[in-house]
């Protein structure tokens, strides 16, 4: 099956062994007026991760990793194939993930072959699928896998063990480390053009070379998008919450990733809880849509579930994509603001870029939600 639609991360389709790619307005009109599409033919890549992912790290750190070594042009052109043991525990949620952000290296598609995981999970949700179609319907998934002899333009391999919780800290989501990390310094890279954009992503987001990432300050948490909004998502931040609060100076909003995943979560609140959880932990339970992702005002950092950060279309400072489930769910309170919970000023001072991060520290504290824009703290117009 082949899917086309006008946004990019219409890749995410591979999880279930359809080859999805984004296209443009133009190209939309087309195939709604001839049912027909030019197409330039790709090359392949092959991305084997064998082993199984440490515990505490999940599918968006795996990917993030990827990202981080092959860069964000490393699949440009290409169109993705995801194997190996590792992509095979995988449950068809976290596979969207990985395939939902294969765009995010330049990939044109990404596949992972259907098994009988995926299977299910299809057969699940179109129960039409009965007697001889169900047949027809298993027999033609069954050949949607590369040949043994197969032979790919590029092929990487990874060990799911060197996996650990990752964050980016710039303006592009090959610009990754792991959250133990410090921020990278760009002058021990090699001039270029990965240098420039390190030294630029530095001066947008006001992060000092060097400085460890653990610690540092953030105003907003968003969970959210079509990378990493899932119910099995939801479920991770609503076991971390349980009992506990969004910090007082955070705003945190949870946005599902479909009216499917909304309703579930609500659905299940006898069971499960999870709207009421993240409600009674201070969560703004939010509309599915784009949220976060096209846009937020200037002069705050993030810290966010989605797929990437644009230095002109996201008017922010310090967007960051995430990582570990404790800084998704509780953010800002116990791990990324420590002095907060302890009742003293918080570590670093406030920046140009945004306002202290505690409330009980002299410089000006984050104004209410919803508060107009004249209490919100300013900030320089981003270098583009």
């Amino acid at each position: 099956m082949v899917v086309i639609c006008g946004d990019s991360h219409t890749t995410t389709y591979g999880a279930l062994g359809a080859l999805g790619f984004g296209i443009g307005t133009s190209e939309v009109e087309h195939v709604l007026a001839t049912q027909t599409l030019v197409y330039r033919l790709a090359q392949d890549m092959r991305i084997q991760v064998d082993g199984l992912l440490p515990l505490g790290t999940t599918a968006k750190d795996l990917i993030l990793m990827i990202i981080s070594r092959i860069g964000a042009q490393g699949a440009r052109g290409y169109v993705v194939e995801f194997c190996g043991t590792a992509i095979s525990a995988l449950s068809v949620e976290a596979r969207f993930t990985l395939c939902n952000m294969a765009v995010e290296a330049g990939a044109r598609g990404a596949l992972i072959a259907p098994d009988a995981t995926a299977i299910a999970y299809v057969l699940d949700r179109a129960k039409d699928i009965t007697g001889p179609w169900r047949e027809q319907a298993l027999a033609a998934w069954a050949q949607l896998h590369s040949d043994a002899e197969a032979v790919f333009d590029i092929e990487h391999r990874f060990d799911a063990a060197e996996v650990v919780p990752y964050v980016t800290w710039g303006t592009s989501p090959d610009q990754a480390v792991p959250i133990t990390g410090n921020v990278p310094d760009p002058s021990a890279q090699a001039e270029g053009v990965a240098r420039q954009s390190a030294e630029q992503a530095l001066r947008y987001t006001g992060l000092t070379a060097g400085a460890p990432l653990e610690g540092l300050a953030i105003q907003h948490v968003f969970i959210g998008s079509c990378t990493n909004a899932r119910i099995e998502d939801l479920r991770a931040v609503a076991e971390i919450v349980r009992g506990r609060r969004v910090a007082p100076s955070v705003r945190a909003m949870v946005v599902p990733g479909s009216g499917r995943v909304k309703a579930q979560a609500q659905a299940q609140a006898e069971a499960e809880g999870i709207a009421d959880l993240l409600l009674a932990a201070g969560f703004e339970w939010r509309q599915p849509g784009c949220s976060m992702c096209p846009a937020l005002q200037a002069g705050f950092s993030l810290a966010e579930r989605h797929r990437r950060m644009f230095l002109e279309g996201l008017d922010m400072i310090g967007a960051s994509l995430s990582y570990r489930d404790q800084i998704e769910a509780f953010a800002a309170a116990h791990q990324m603001m420590p002095g907060l919970q302890k009742g003293r000023p918080c570590a670093h001072p406030p920046s140009r870029y945004s306002p202290c991060c505690v409330g009980s520290c002299s410089a000006q504290s984050l104004p209410p939600p919803g508060a107009p824009a004249a209490m919100r703290p300013s900030a320089p117009s981003p270098t583009s």
